[in-house]
Protein backbone atom coordinates (compact mmCIF):
# COMPACT_ATOMS: atom_id res chain seq x y z
CA UNK A 1 0.00 0.00 0.00
CA UNK A 2 2.45 2.44 0.89
CA UNK A 3 5.00 3.61 -1.69
CA UNK A 4 8.66 2.12 -2.25
CA UNK A 5 11.79 4.23 -1.46
CA UNK A 6 12.90 3.95 -4.75
CA UNK A 7 9.47 5.38 -5.93
CA UNK A 8 9.21 8.07 -3.86
CA UNK A 9 12.79 9.59 -5.27
CA UNK A 10 11.74 9.32 -8.58
CA UNK A 11 8.05 11.55 -8.09
CA UNK A 12 10.53 14.17 -5.81
CA UNK A 13 12.89 14.01 -8.86
CA UNK A 14 10.12 14.22 -11.32
CA UNK A 15 8.00 17.69 -9.49
CA UNK A 16 10.93 19.30 -7.15
CA UNK A 17 11.15 22.59 -8.53
CA UNK A 18 15.31 22.35 -7.73
CA UNK A 19 17.31 19.47 -6.78
CA UNK A 20 16.86 17.81 -3.06
CA UNK A 21 13.66 20.25 -2.65
CA UNK A 22 11.42 17.67 -0.84
CA UNK A 23 9.41 20.00 0.96
CA UNK A 24 7.68 21.98 -1.49
CA UNK A 25 4.15 22.02 -1.73
CA UNK A 26 4.28 20.07 -5.45
CA UNK A 27 6.17 17.17 -3.99
CA UNK A 28 3.90 16.54 -1.80
CA UNK A 29 0.77 16.84 -3.13
CA UNK A 30 2.45 14.38 -6.17
CA UNK A 31 3.75 11.76 -2.97
CA UNK A 32 0.26 12.06 -2.01
CA UNK A 33 -1.32 11.28 -4.86
CA UNK A 34 0.84 8.36 -5.46
CA UNK A 35 -0.29 6.85 -2.16
CA UNK A 36 -3.62 7.64 -2.96
CA UNK A 37 -3.28 5.58 -6.39
CA UNK A 38 -2.11 2.34 -4.29
CA UNK A 39 -4.39 2.68 -1.36
CA UNK A 40 -7.58 3.12 -4.50
CA UNK A 41 -6.18 -0.13 -5.71
CA UNK A 42 -5.86 -2.03 -2.47
CA UNK A 43 -9.70 -1.56 -1.74
CA UNK A 44 -10.83 -2.45 -4.95
CA UNK A 45 -9.27 -5.55 -3.80
CA UNK A 46 -10.35 -5.84 -0.41
CA UNK A 47 -13.70 -3.66 -0.31
CA UNK A 48 -14.08 -4.23 3.36
CA UNK A 49 -10.86 -2.52 4.63
CA UNK A 50 -12.57 0.11 6.21
CA UNK A 51 -9.71 0.85 8.29
CA UNK A 52 -7.34 1.28 5.52
CA UNK A 53 -10.68 3.58 3.67
CA UNK A 54 -10.53 6.28 6.83
CA UNK A 55 -6.53 6.65 6.16
CA UNK A 56 -7.36 7.01 2.61
CA UNK A 57 -9.83 9.98 3.85
CA UNK A 58 -7.60 11.28 5.61
CA UNK A 59 -4.56 11.27 2.80
CA UNK A 60 -7.37 12.61 0.44
CA UNK A 61 -8.00 15.57 2.95
CA UNK A 62 -4.12 16.31 3.29
CA UNK A 63 -3.46 16.82 -0.56
CA UNK A 64 -6.74 18.73 -0.59
CA UNK A 65 -5.73 21.06 1.62
CA UNK A 66 -1.98 21.58 0.17
CA UNK A 67 -3.66 21.97 -2.70
CA UNK A 68 -5.85 25.02 -1.13
CA UNK A 69 -2.45 26.50 0.25
CA UNK A 70 -0.61 26.42 -3.36
CA UNK A 71 -3.46 27.69 -5.14
CA UNK A 72 -3.73 31.07 -2.37
CA UNK A 73 0.13 31.06 -3.06
CA UNK A 74 0.70 30.90 -6.81
CA UNK A 75 -2.13 29.73 -9.28
CA UNK A 76 0.50 29.16 -11.81
CA UNK A 77 2.29 26.29 -9.79
CA UNK A 78 -1.47 25.02 -8.89
CA UNK A 79 -2.53 24.61 -11.93
CA UNK A 80 0.91 23.22 -13.56
CA UNK A 81 0.57 20.88 -10.62
CA UNK A 82 -3.12 20.05 -11.53
CA UNK A 83 -2.39 19.19 -15.27
CA UNK A 84 0.62 17.03 -14.42
CA UNK A 85 -1.07 14.52 -12.05
CA UNK A 86 -4.36 14.77 -13.84
CA UNK A 87 -6.37 15.41 -10.82
CA UNK A 88 -9.86 17.04 -11.84
CA UNK A 89 -11.09 20.68 -10.30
Amino acid sequence: MSITPERKQEVIGTYAPKAGDTGSPEVQIAIWSERITNLTEHLKTHPKDFHSRRGLLIMVGRRRSQLDYLKRKNVARYETIIKSLGLRR
